[in-house]
């Protein structure tokens, strides 16, 4: 364990590694001020558990009480800038051979940082689709205006069939996409070094990269505030937030 420091080996390691693979969680979002999921219970969801709005029977048993949770959480993400950690991520970019970047997190903020080709392995809050007919549908590229305390809203119609448009995020009971997740596989077993920032590990079957990789002989980096259930499988395990350390370990590698 390395508390707010970056391990010269780690910084070689970094400077060598031809395919990098890095993999972001909620707290990469949340040092931009983007509330986690729990914590966006705020105001009219307060009373709701998060697990039951983030689900399609709760979708359907009141579509105007999760569109409005969903646009209200759209409206904090587009409202955030991205932060150092996501910045350096993006300028990693430009020093190693390739770079692979998948996260966990609904919002575009690594976009805005100037990441490319981001996989988002929990969809997205900026493409929602229609539940009935899966046509992806277009919301305007400005934050929407909610009230702090939430509000019901009607989801749009599908101008296709008619039928409810859902957010384009995963829910519970709801599978990964596919193509994704098979991406995310093979890209960490054959990364030289797998970059894991933000994330508890708790998550399945995301949290089986980490293992994964390590199995096929990449080294892993954790950047988190705290222990985690990954601290077992790094290599290294980094002690900060990744808008400390991540910006360290570029800055010292190159």
């Amino acid at each position: 364990m390395m508390a707010n420091g970056v391990d010269p080996d780690l910084v070689a390691a970094l400077r060598n590694a031809r395919n990098v693979m890095v993999l972001t969680g909620a707290g990469v979002s949340a040092e931009s001020g983007i509330p986690t999921f729990r914590d966006a219970l705020t105001g009219l969801w307060r009373n709701f558990d998060a697990a039951s709005l983030a689900t399609p029977e709760a979708f359907r048993r009141d579509p105007a009480l999760v569109w409005g949770w969903y646009e209200w959480r759209r409206m904090k993400a587009l409202s955030a800038r991205p932060n150092a950690g996501h910045l350096a991520i993006a300028q990693l970019s430009s020093h190693v051979e390739h770079l692979s970047l998948f996260t966990q997190n609904v919002d575009d903020l690594h976009e805005r940082a100037g990441s490319r080709a981001v996989q988002h392995l929990h969809g997205s809050l900026h493409h929602p689709r229609c539940a009935d007919c899966a046509r992806p549908f277009s919301l305007p590229a400005s934050a929407p205006v909610e009230p702090e305390g939430g509000r019901r809203l009607a989801p749009p119609a599908c101008p296709a069939c008619g039928g409810l448009v859902r957010p384009g995020v995963v829910w519970f009971n709801e599978a990964l996409p596919e193509d994704i997740l098979a991406r995310a596989f093979a890209s960490c077993r054959a990364s030289d070094l797998l970059i894991v920032a933000g994330t508890s590990g708790t998550v399945y079957p995301v949290a089986q990269l980490p293992e994964v990789a390590r199995r096929a002989g990449c080294r892993v980096v954790q950047v988190n505030p705290v222990a985690s259930e990954l601290d077992r499988v790094c290599t290294w395990n980094l002690r900060g937030t990744a808008a400390q350390l991540l910006p360290a370990m570029v800055s010292r590698a190159w």
